[in-house]
């Protein structure tokens, strides 16, 4: 069984073996298997064994869907649940990789996710893809208000779409890469970028590269920061 190190997976301080997440929705290196998350962040297991019966008997959702993989990796803005605890967590950055912050059952309900790019497909309709690996279908007559790197806001479990954060000066945003990771500060410049250039954006007074800028509100954050 392929490990990785607990200290590389971006929380705690001492070294120690864990499994690793299997490949999907989120890139590897952003996200933490839902073993972890239940046994050694959330605390509910004291070993692997008794982390896998938690999951398996369907205890743990993630953006309202049980997951009952342990390997299953939670990533950046993903929410999880735990109903019979009535204990609900969205995981955010931080300057020592992702954390899980505890929010209330409303906030549960919101889910957030950043357009990378779209495609026209057949049947006059657009794939939106999304920063976690997903993507969901929409009128190709409607696609043209979704752009890339603005933020859809979900509504679970369904997962409709409530709304749609622009990604432009003034609305409010999270540094989500780099070592500013978790700040947050409303939206001051955004600079294009080139074939050899990538592009920038300013938030609170700092200069870095757009994709490390995740849109979360207009005048004000739509989730608990």
């Amino acid at each position: 069984m392929v490990h990785t190190k607990k200290i590389a997976a971006g929380y705690g301080k001492k070294p120690k073996w864990i499994i690793s997440q299997h490949p999907g929705a989120h890139p590897r290196e952003y996200s933490i298997p839902l073993m972890v998350v239940v046994r050694d962040i959330l605390g509910y297991a004291d070993n692997a064994r008794e982390a896998k019966k938690i999951i398996n008997s369907g205890e743990a959702l993630v953006n309202g869907v049980v997951r009952r993989n342990a390997h299953y990796g939670v990533g950046l803005m993903d929410v999880i649940a735990i109903p019979k605890a009535k204990r609900y967590f969205r995981a955010m950055p931080s300057r020592k990789g992702l954390a899980l912050k505890e929010i209330d059952e409303g906030g549960s309900k919101l889910w957030l996710c950043r357009i990378k790019d779209k495609t026209i497909i057949r049947n006059g309709k657009a794939q939106l893809n999304l920063h976690d690996g997903s993507n969901i279908l929409v009128d190709a007559k409607d696609a043209q208000k979704y752009k890339t790197n603005d933020t859809l806001v979900f509504e679970l479990p369904k997962k409709k779409i409530n709304d749609c954060l622009e990604f432009k000066k003034g609305n409010n945003a999270m540094v989500v890469h780099g070592r500013r990771s978790g700040d947050t500060g409303k939206i001051e410049d955004i600079a294009g970028g080139t074939i050899t250039r990538r592009s920038l954006t300013t938030l609170a007074g700092t200069q870095m590269p757009t994709d490390y800028v995740f849109v979360i509100g207009k005048q004000n954050p739509v989730i608990s920061v």
